[in-house]
């Protein structure tokens, strides 16, 4: 098994599509093809089924990729070290972090940081709380930064921003403020597992009501579906107030009398892992950067 396998096999995996992997990795099909047939014939076992014109991992190949993610990410971190000995002159900065910090907070660190350290490629992928947290754990990211608290042993969690959910309508809702009530209205929320739904929940909780008995009319991946979709009228939604302010501001959305308590952005790192140079400085960058 060589490390060129490792890394077709993964692509492969993640996609589930030859042309794409091969596409990813600057590869022809056939040449990620036999790549894979190679592995399945010298181990023999199939790590792929062939169903109609795509392909699935079987039982045997979704066990092989959390093996082989780990260990390419054992390689990556080996030639971080010998890229990063000394300078901040090259490098590579692996970032993961959910919806609302992705679009709104992050960015203007990411842009300063590159300006400091312009030989610093860096790498930032959207996610939710769940995804962003699982990908620094098993490597895939070497920092992450999520909305609330995380209780996960081997990740160190550090509070870099403060930010308040609000609870919005359309302009043309039909209850007056004073008269909406949380418990029975219809909702439009973010998916399982996303912090925006985890931390709304809490306050829920802690005002006495149950999460689980209420009307959600549509349940969407992303802060923007949730905007396109509470603009439309009849449902309300709880999303962060930066992401409102401008909707709020040119009446199409109109804030709902509730106080939710303050959320923080949280950034994520393995407490065991080696950090990069990039990776600490970024760190730093973000406690000190206004």
């Amino acid at each position: 098994m060589t490390f060129e396998q490792l890394a077709i096999f993964v692509a492969t995996a993640e996609r589930q599509h030859l042309t794409q992997a091969a596409a990813t990795l600057g590869l022809t099909p056939s040449a990620v093809s036999s790549s894979i047939k190679s592995l399945e014939h010298f181990y023999d076992l199939h790590l792929f089924d062939r169903v109609g014109r795509g392909i699935q991992l079987t039982p045997e190949g979704r066990v092989f990729l959390r093996e082989a993610k780990e260990t390419l990410a054992r390689v990556r971190q080996a030639e971080s070290v010998l890229a990063e000995l000394g300078t901040l002159k090259t490098g590579t900065l692996d970032v993961q972090a959910s919806q609302t910090i992705a679009n709104y907070w992050l960015p203007s660190k990411l842009l300063a940081f590159s300006r400091a350290y312009p030989g610093i490629k860096v790498k930032l992928t959207i996610g939710n709380t769940t995804t962003v947290a699982a990908a620094v754990k098993h490597g895939d990211a070497e920092l992450g930064f999520i909305e609330g608290l995380l209780d996960e042993p081997v990740l160190a969690n550090f509070r870099v921003a403060s930010d308040k959910l609000v609870v919005v309508a359309a302009s043309g809702y039909d209850d007056a403020q004073s008269d909406v009530d949380l418990a029975t209205a219809r909702w439009i929320m973010r998916e399982k597992g996303s912090g925006t739904r985890s931390v709304l929940e809490d306050s829920l909780q802690q005002m006495g009501i149950n999460p689980d008995g209420m009307d959600i009319s549509l349940i969407l991946p992303s802060n923007e579906a949730m905007l396109t979709a509470v603009r439309g009228g009849g449902c309300i939604a709880a999303l962060s107030e930066t992401i409102v302010a401008p909707f709020v501001e040119n009446g199409q959305l109109r804030l709902l009398n509730f106080d939710l308590p303050p959320r923080h952005f949280t950034l994520l790192r393995h407490k065991e892992r080696h950090r990069t140079a990039p990776a600490r400085e970024f760190e730093a960058f973000c406690h000190t950067y206004p």
